[in-house]
């Protein structure tokens, strides 16, 4: 009986033992510190060390939410999607059998189930503190403590606020891509592809990123005091996020790399990289034309093998480039005949690259082409060498093959017929017919007058109806109601003082920007003339006008659409600049409101100045009438889907012939951007126009509203954004002073210099305080594109509006 009791309660022991283990392994345990008493500690232990603040904890996390494999890392610990801020090697893992330990001699010891292995820990494990009462702790800030030894001396793909960046080097998960010394990032340990000018010191919770010896960068929502890391991705770019609480999101407030495409080792060799835009990470690599997908390596292959090296041709790829490095040969030549024939004369010659801008760009790519890439910021064509038989066409074209719209017609005759003794059933035929005609047109002609009064306002506008063939469509009323769902205030894009705008869609599909005219004087016969005027007007640089509506008192232009919107959403950000009020965007065509724009590199910015320089002397020296603009600001600049630049909101001024001298009895245009003549009540001439546009060009350098924002601490009575512009770029020769601190640090003198300096210089000209100072638009253009020469322009006078 004693034996049995005895038994009874040996057995009850260890099933409550049992019971005890089951639950602490069932259930998660948080711990402050990890000491000797705690080790081992085991992925299916299922413990947590967390910071005194609760913001960050440290455990063993699986590689997926599935596997059965660990590294131990750090996290944010009151987010949802437990973002990853340091953490041991990823392709050293950790499995179930595996344990952190502190050893009796106070080593904090990583294993897989055993002692020997690759080292788990990043850079070099922790030394031996030779005291077993050292515990491992998480602080406040992220970073894990073991005696000496903490986690941000060795930091992995990320950067916490305060955590010291100073010659650290981050490694990307998957081990490809490296930010090196704290300003360069590279692949594959050497390949650079990004560098800093400044090395960066800190990340400032407030969106400030320290650099050694330069002004801090800033993110685009500086200024708030958020949660927020420094990420080296795994496709390579270096990226701030900081975290939306509202949203419970990470949101990208700043990037390296710009530009997706240009990272090293996104595609394999002979790919082409190509990104539409929409987001800032997403891209596709696709094989150029004439090549394959290999099947035995991740590369391009050709379709048809080159086999001798005399019989091929090129492909044109437009806005394609290669970046090879140290495989491509840069070339100075004086055509284009001379870069392809030395190409040909190379059989290891796979292509070369060429700038159409007299600039004697050619660049030769031998052997193997890697890290290609598709953007319209290149402003140049790449040449592929494929077999001469090979037939697939290019896919990658630009604005020289949308220029080409016309096709060929052939019209034949049908031969005389025989001659025929029925000439009088014939005559007769006709005769009847055309009897028949004429009464069928006098019956219309009488049932037409019957209903005037039911369409007098139609009758009204028929002279309107009567445009010649080749003039744009005139729409009824009813069609664009249909089109802008009855003028839905959903489908507005843009209100102001002269017009409503709305986007719209037609009903063979194609989006439109529907321009509803407000207080406009004369009757049918001025509006006539203004939309003929504006109809004749065909420039790559002007937005295309498809038709027009006047019925009932609504006079309506129809407009083409376009998609990017206007230039200063591109250029002027409010989260970036305090005080920014953007109200003079009015009759803005085509715009679309984007909650995130892609930032202008430096040769984008170049064309778009280009392009607005073409079309504004195209509407001065080139039409069959003498159009002024009168109102040329970012607003009325578009960009399409290549960023090409489309001037709109012209034509709508007042029309006089080239020989006449205009005189305007009122102010037209926009505070900021209006010329001296206007408010001194002088003669007005095309000059206004120029004035504007030199406004405009050093916006577009510098980033900045010319009547908004202060850059320096001169007294605001003394402001006059040309002058202080003169003084940095051309007086004291600080032009960093003036660029725009979105891609300032993408600036390099050896490939922009020249660039921005024909920008500065030309617009410096523009805004000279008298017309006859002032460059004509054809000169501008000219003057912009390097085809003469620009002398020192003298210093702009103050003029206040």
């Amino acid at each position: 009986m004693s034996y049995s009791f005895s038994y009874s309660i040996l057995i009850f022991f260890i099933i409550h033992h049992l019971l005890q283990i089951s639950s602490f392994l069932s259930a998660a345990q948080t711990i402050s510190s990890f000491s000797i008493q705690n080790s081992p500690w085991k992925p299916t232990l299922n413990i947590t060390l967390v910071s005194p603040n609760s913001s960050f904890a440290a455990g063993f996390h699986p590689l997926t939410p599935s596997s059965k494999l660990y590294v131990f890392s750090v996290w944010y610990a009151n987010i949802s999607d437990h973002a990853l801020v340091w953490s041991t090697k990823w392709d050293v893992p950790v499995q179930q059998t595996g344990s952190l330990t502190i050893t009796s001699k106070g080593v904090l010891q990583l294993t897989n189930g055993s002692s020997s292995g690759p080292n788990p820990w990043p850079g070099a494990p922790p030394p031996p503190v030779g005291n077993n009462s050292t515990r491992l702790i998480l602080r406040d800030d992220g970073k894990l403590v073991f005696g000496p030894w903490d986690s941000f001396q060795h930091p992995t793909d990320t950067i916490l606020p305060t955590q010291s960046m100073n010659n650290t080097i981050l490694t990307s998960r998957n081990g490809k891509f490296q930010f090196t010394g704290s300003k360069n990032l590279v692949y594959n340990t050497s390949d650079s592809y990004w560098t800093s000018a400044n090395g960066f010191l800190s990340l400032g919770i407030d969106g400030r990123i320290a650099q050694a010896g330069a002004d801090p960068l800033l993110t685009s929502d500086f200024g708030q005091n958020l949660t927020r890391r420094l990420v080296l991705s795994n496709d390579g770019n270096l990226r701030v996020f900081s975290f939306d609480q509202k949203n419970e999101e990470w949101v990208t407030v700043w990037l390296a790399v710009v530009v997706i495409c240009q990272i090293h080792g996104l595609c394999g060799p002979g790919y082409i990289c190509y990104s539409d835009g929409s987001t800032l990470s997403n891209y596709e690599c696709v094989c150029p034309p004439g090549f394959r997908r290999s099947s035995t390596s991740n590369s391009c292959e050709n379709e048809i093998p080159i086999i001798d090296t005399a019989s091929n041709k090129f492909l044109r790829l437009d806005y394609v480039d290669y970046l090879d490095g140290s495989n491509q040969t840069d070339l100075q030549v004086h055509s284009f005949d001379h870069c392809q024939s030395n190409c040909l004369s190379n059989p290891k010659c796979l292509g070369f690259g060429f700038k159409f801008d007299g600039s004697g760009y050619c660049v030769h790519h031998l052997n193997r082409l890697l890290n290609g890439y598709w953007n319209p910021g290149t402003g140049s064509a790449f040449y592929l060498r494929v077999d001469k038989s090979e037939t697939e066409p290019t896919n990658f074209t630009g604005m020289s093959e949308v220029l080409v719209t016309t096709c060929p017609v052939r019209i034949s005759l049908p031969n005389p017929p025989e001659d025929s003794n029925e000439t009088a059933r014939n005559i007769i035929i006709i005769v009847i017919l055309f009897t028949a005609e004429i009464a069928s047109g006098v019956l219309l002609f009488r049932a037409f007058l019957k209903r005037y009064v039911k369409y007098r306002d139609m009758a009204q506008a028929l002279g309107l109806g009567l445009l010649p063939t080749a003039g744009p469509r005139r729409f009824t009323l009813s069609e664009i109601k249909a089109a802008t769902m009855n003028f839905s205030d959903d489908n507005v894009i843009g209100k102001g003082g002269f017009s409503d705008v709305y986007i719209g869609k037609l009903q063979d599909g194609r989006p439109v920007a529907v321009k509803c005219l407000k207080n406009v004087s004369g009757g049918d016969a001025e509006f006539w003339a203004e939309v003929t005027i504006i109809a004749r007007m065909h420039h790559l640089n002007l937005v295309r006008l498809w038709g027009f509506c006047n019925e009932k008192g609504r006079r309506v232009l129809v407009y083409e659409h376009v998609p990017n919107g206007s230039l200063d959403r591109y250029l002027f950000r409010p989260s970036r600049i305090p005080g920014s009020n953007d109200e003079e965007n009015n009759d803005d065509i085509g715009s679309v409101e984007l909650q995130q724009k892609p930032v202008l590199d430096w040769n984008i910015r170049y064309r778009i100045a280009i392009g607005v320089a073409r079309a504004i002397a195209y509407l001065h020296e080139e039409c069959l009438e003498w159009v002024l603009h009168c109102d040329i600001k970012p607003e009325n600049i578009l960009l399409g889907d290549d960023f090409c630049p489309k001037v709109a909101d012209f034509g709508l001024s007042k029309l006089r012939k080239k020989e006449q001298i205009v005189t305007m009895s009122r102010i037209r245009g926009t505070r900021g951007y209006l010329a001296p003549e206007w408010v001194n009540k002088e003669t007005i001439t095309s000059k206004v126009d120029v004035y504007s546009f030199g406004m405009v060009l050093l916006e577009i350098v510098s980033g900045v509203r010319n009547n908004s924002v202060q850059l320096t601490d001169m007294p605001s009575e003394e402001w006059y954004f040309p002058r202080w512009a003169f003084n940095m770029a051309i007086e004291e020769k600080r032009m960093d002073m003036i660029l725009d601190r979105q891609i300032k640090h993408a600036y390099d003198d050896r490939v922009h210099f020249k660039l921005v300096d024909r920008m500065v210089k030309t617009a410096m000209w523009c805004v000279q305080e008298k017309p006859e100072m002032r460059p004509s638009m054809g000169k501008v253009a000219k003057m912009l594109e390097g085809t003469i020469e620009i002398i020192e322009p003298p210093k702009p006078t103050i003029f206040w509006m």
